[in-house]
């Protein structure tokens, strides 16, 4: 077993990191900033599939994300279903909605796709706070906590294991995929689509079936999100959770799957560490981004890798 290549020695740094973390929690505090991180690259790592590798933007990611989480809590809440049976049919039920919007939606390029998902995405903002009867409007609603076999899955430490695994188990899926005939097809899609279907690639099945995984992802998350915080509101369905979950697939570096899991970190941990200089948060935040973007133009990742080979030579 090579160490050295990203789907053994990254994935078991991964593992490592995740194993040995909770030395460093010195509270529930902190162990709820790290499900956030591991909440955050879940989706990361799918979007990354669909913006890094394929090349087809979304600006609409938080919806998917939104549904994951209100179908579980509506299925669970008002209809009295159990969690993991909620939970498999919200994951099924966006996978069904990304297949049926994605067809028409991606045969769009460029920033018409672009307007296309933002547009996905503002609608089901607007229905989760209108249908406040089913979702609690934009109050929000309470989710019952997930049980498993009779016994409720409930605290900062059990939840940061049962995130962890998950995110263990995306980058793993992730790696696989990028490494399959299919992965090879996205970046061939990526670099030029005419160029990938004189090839005989399905550039229409391709860039379908990225999409509808980068959805599942999402809605997995949003899922986990909602059971776990026991109370959800509309604010991580809206635009901004969108911008949001692409600055940090840009500034961890697309087309790098661990740079995604490392953008979700530092975008996640650096608005917490910036507490303390109080008015002057934001701008700190903001001079953080653009000096990544000008010194480190290919994202924090895949630059740093670059600059290590190019001492090396």
């Amino acid at each position: 077993m090579n160490l050295r290549t990203p789907r053994t020695g990254g994935l078991a740094l991964l593992a490592a990191v995740i194993l040995f973390l909770p030395l460093a929690l010195v509270n529930n505090y902190w162990y709820e900033v790290a499900i956030l991180v591991g909440i955050n690259a879940i989706v990361c790592v799918g979007l990354n599939l669909l913006i890094g590798y394929a090349g087809q933007i979304s600006l609409g990611h938080a919806g998917f994300f939104g549904l994951g989480a209100y179908g579980s809590a509506v299925l669970t809440a008002r209809y009295g279903w159990p969690p993991a049976a909620a939970l498999a049919a919200t994951t099924a039920g966006v996978a069904l909605l990304a297949l049926l919007v994605g067809r028409p939606i991606l045969k769009l390029k460029g920033h018409y796709l672009a307007m296309a998902t933002l547009g996905l995405g503002v609608i089901i903002s607007i229905v989760v706070v209108t249908e406040d009867r089913l979702t609690g409007g934009p109050d929000g609603m309470s989710v019952p906590a997930f049980t498993l076999f009779g016994l409720a899955l409930a605290g900062e430490r059990l939840w940061y294991w049962i995130v962890g695994g998950v995110l263990l188990a995306a980058v793993w899926i992730a790696l696989n995929l990028i490494e399959s005939p299919a992965g090879r097809a996205l970046r061939a899609l990526h670099g030029s689509e005419v160029g990938a279907q004189v090839s005989g690639i399905d550039a229409t099945r391709a860039k379908l079936g990225i999409f509808v995984i980068s959805a599942v992802f999402a809605s997995l998350a949003g899922s986990m999100t909602a059971h776990y915080a026991g109370f959800i509101t509309p604010g991580k369905v809206g635009f901004f959770h969108s911008i949001e979950l692409v600055t940090m697939v840009v500034f961890g570096g697309m087309a790098s799957t661990f740079g995604a899991v490392i953008g979700a970190a530092t975008l996640t941990l650096l608005p917490q560490l910036l507490t303390v200089l109080k008015e002057y948060e934001m701008v700190v935040f903001g001079a953080v981004l653009i000096a990544t973007m000008v010194f480190l133009p290919r994202g924090f990742l895949p630059s740093l890798v670059f600059i290590l080979k190019k001492k090396q030579k």
